[in-house]
């Protein structure tokens, strides 16, 4: 296998993990929503650079602890589902008490753009399921010969790449609602879908094996 038909090869793959709904697109399309547009890319880009730091550990072998060792797998699990369960009960309280109440993560009025990039972050390096399908993954599309450490952070800028078009789509297309869809109503609503998304992520992960 040569390393264009590998790189070809996971593109696809990683172009379906991609646009699967999941806890990413959710995050980035509650940003878009109920923020700014600084706010959305600025989770994304945190997500993506979470992705680098996967495949940095797929390629040295860090990230085989997660399916190794069931300590390993089970420490980043529960502290994954803590952090989906906090970020999503403070989601569901703001959809409660309004705009009013406090928010933590992207779409805040006033926040920083990194505390979008750290939330970003944070929800894609304490999701076990991201290392599981990476140390799975990778492997199987870095030809013989090669630097695993080199070919592993070529695939995730190429899923980095992937991750950011959808990610620029997703937000163009919330930005182009952003008048109706930042009504306090609405905005009330998609606070309370996120949040209950969130808590049910959270709580499978906890429940999972």
């Amino acid at each position: 296998m040569s390393l264009a038909t590998a790189v070809a090869g996971f593109a696809v793959v990683a172009a379906a993990l991609t646009v699967t709904p999941g806890l990413d697109t959710a995050l980035v399309l509650r940003a878009a929503l109920t923020g700014r547009r600084r706010d959305a890319l600025a989770t994304a880009a945190g997500i993506v650079a979470g992705l680098f730091v996967w495949g940095t550990a797929a390629a040295v072998g860090v990230s085989a602890l997660l399916t190794a060792s069931r300590l390993a797998h089970d420490v980043l699990r529960f502290a994954g589902a803590a952090w989906l369960l906090w970020l999503g009960a403070r989601l569901l309280r703001r959809a409660v008490r309004g705009a009013d109440a406090e928010v933590v993560g992207p779409g805040r009025s006033g926040g920083s753009a990194w505390r979008a990039v750290r939330t970003g972050l944070l929800t894609n390096l304490l999701n076990p399921k991201v290392g599981v399908s990476y140390v799975a993954l990778l492997p199987q599309f870095v030809p013989p010969g090669s630097d695993p450490l080199a070919v592993g952070l070529l695939l995730a800028g190429v899923h980095g790449a992937l991750s950011v078009a959808w990610f620029v789509l997703i937000t163009l297309v919330a930005s182009a609602f952003a008048a109706w869809l930042r009504r306090p109503a609405v905005a009330r609503a998609v606070d309370g879908a996120t949040g209950a998304v969130l808590v049910a992520f959270g709580a499978r992960l906890a429940l999972g094996r």
